[in-house]
């Protein structure tokens, strides 16, 4: 793109571009531009098409609402998810909400069903109304296309002067203004398999997710790398995909128990999943842990209203929100000086409960 600015007056040395930016790149007196803006008054309609090219062009946000935010009350964090009903979600909103509220600062919300088109609308969206800050959540499928998507979100929102967080996927790659909140995903993954080896497991079904995604490919990585460490070949008939559903974990896992029974634990990749396969490992009349460990990961409900009490992986859900609140906040002071680009891996650590046995001797499987 051409810049036709002169010395001076180029939007993106200054972070954002004005109304007289506009005005000057289509030629036109700055209440032209508001007039097209508002759309409460009439104006040309080739006038109105210069205009509007000049603030496509220009990445303009007319903001009214979100300056007088800024300027007479408290600013917004924005928080943008996949599933409001998922227990991980709410405490990880809860622990934006908790920081954002010690900060002063209000929380907005909005929810992308895991569609890529209405997690761009809702960023932009929440960019138009003035959030501080822009925070992302959720797996994702990490191909070039995303990747190129997110970097033009984030230099869009470091432009008027807001800030991008992903929280639970990888970073964009050098360069890109974004904030990157992580845990140890596939550390969590390696330390739960691991346990089920240790305790003798050598046929252990990966259950749930799908490989594709970033939540689901970390877990993998770390299934496999335990297996390898203990010397267990990889074999791909023990893993199986399911949603991240509890019915659908149900359905899948009665599928593979009608196939074949040749597994003596089960590693799920959610709590959510493990709810379900438990569910119907009981239906088939089989004991956890008696006859069959299993093991889920987030410790969040229902690992702790299953009977077992569930062995599982804790991710600080709450304490991601936190940081990535305090980061983004952080990342520039009074001064707009840049902080630092910001990029936090956060531990995590098995809680050993009640679902974990020695598999059963030979031949009583």
């Amino acid at each position: 793109m051409t810049n036709d600015f002169p010395e001076g007056a180029d939007s993106k040395r200054r972070g954002r571009a004005t109304l007289k930016d506009v005005a000057h790149r289509a030629g036109v007196s700055v209440p032209t531009v508001s007039r097209v803006i508002a759309g409460n008054y009439p104006v040309a309609l080739s006038t109105k098409r210069r205009v509007e090219k000049a603030l496509r062009e220009l990445d303009y946000v007319a903001n009214t609402h979100a300056r007088a935010l800024r300027g007479h009350g408290a600013g917004t964090v924005a928080l943008v998810l996949q599933d409001v009903r998922g227990e991980a979600f709410a405490q990880f909103a809860h622990g934006i909400e908790e920081e954002a509220s010690r900060r002063g600062r209000l929380c907005l919300l909005c929810v992308s069903g895991g569609d890529p088109d209405r997690e761009l609308q809702a960023v932009h969206l929440m960019r138009q109304q003035g959030a501080e800050a822009v925070i992302v959540i959720g797996g994702v499928v990490d191909d070039e296309a995303y990747r190129r998507r997110m970097s033009e979100i984030a230099r869009s929102l470091d432009q008027a002067g807001s800030r991008l967080v992903l929280c639970g996927r990888p970073p964009l790659g050098e360069g890109v203004p974004v904030t990157v909140v992580e845990y140890d995903n596939e550390g969590g993954a390696y330390a739960v398999t691991s346990r089920l080896l240790a305790a003798g497991h050598r046929r252990i079904l990966l259950f749930g997710g799908d490989v594709a995604h970033t939540t689901s490919a970390q877990r993998f990585a770390g299934y496999r790398r335990a297996l390898t460490d203990y010397g267990v070949p990889y074999e791909k008939d023990l893993v199986v995909k399911a949603a991240f559903d509890r019915g659908d974990a149900y359905l899948r896992m009665r599928e593979r128990l009608a196939a074949a029974r040749d597994f003596t634990s089960v590693f799920a990749l959610t709590d959510v999943v493990a709810a379900g396969a438990l569910r119907a490992l009981t239906e088939a009349g089989l004991q956890v842990p008696g006859d069959v460990s299993l093991v889920g990961y987030d410790d969040v409900p229902p690992a702790t209203d299953l009977r077992p009490l569930l062995t599982t992986v804790h991710v600080p859900y709450e304490d991601m929100g936190r940081t990535a609140v305090r980061l983004a906040l952080d990342h520039r002071g009074d001064s707009g000086r840049v902080a630092g680009e910001g990029h936090v891996l956060l531990g995590t650590h098995v809680v050993v409960r009640d679902s974990v046995a020695p598999p059963p001797p030979a031949g009583t499987a």
